[in-house]
């Protein structure tokens, strides 16, 4: 598959550094990758005013702030008209229990990954916010049991 940007292999290396740790100073990243530091400072700014990078943010441990629950919703609608689609992304993106949404194929339109302080809070989510918004037809929940995985987005070798 081609690249939709032009990347060379100390390009790779940045990212791949930033990935596992976003505040690596300029200093480090560049000793790692094997370049100076204004070259590798160059290229980072790059990296992000072209939208390879699309920013920067800390991952919290939700368990250490109360929130135990993590669960995705699998929901298909009624009508899947484009109208119909961007009114439910709407929604998903203003409702503060779900943190990352998609609109898939198959036999659901929409795949959330949800995360709330207890199970009663998700459940009361499900069934008075979720299964009640118009044109949603099928809610199928599952919740999680372990994280045993968390890298960053992106495979890079």
């Amino acid at each position: 598959m081609p690249l939709k940007a032009d990347l060379d292999a100390i390009d790779w290396k940045i990212l791949r550094e930033l990935q596992a740790n976003g505040r690596i100073t300029n200093v480090e990243l560049s000793r790692r990758v094997g370049i100076s530091a204004p070259p590798c400072l160059r290229r980072v700014k790059r990296l992000e005013e072209t939208g390879v990078i699309k920013g920067y943010r800390a991952l919290l441990n939700s368990p250490m702030l109360g929130f135990d629950v993590v669960a995705f919703c699998l929901v298909g609608l009624h009508h899947q008209s484009e109208a119909e689609l961007k009114s439910f992304a709407e929604r998903a993106r203003n409702w503060p229990i779900v943190r990352r949404a998609w609109m898939v194929s198959g036999d659901s339109d929409f795949l959330l990954h949800c995360v709330a302080t207890d199970l009663a809070t998700f459940q009361t989510f499900v069934i008075e916010e979720l299964t009640s918004t118009p044109n949603v037809d099928t809610v199928r929940t599952a919740l999680t049991i372990r994280q045993v995985k968390d890298e960053g987005l992106v495979a890079i070798g």
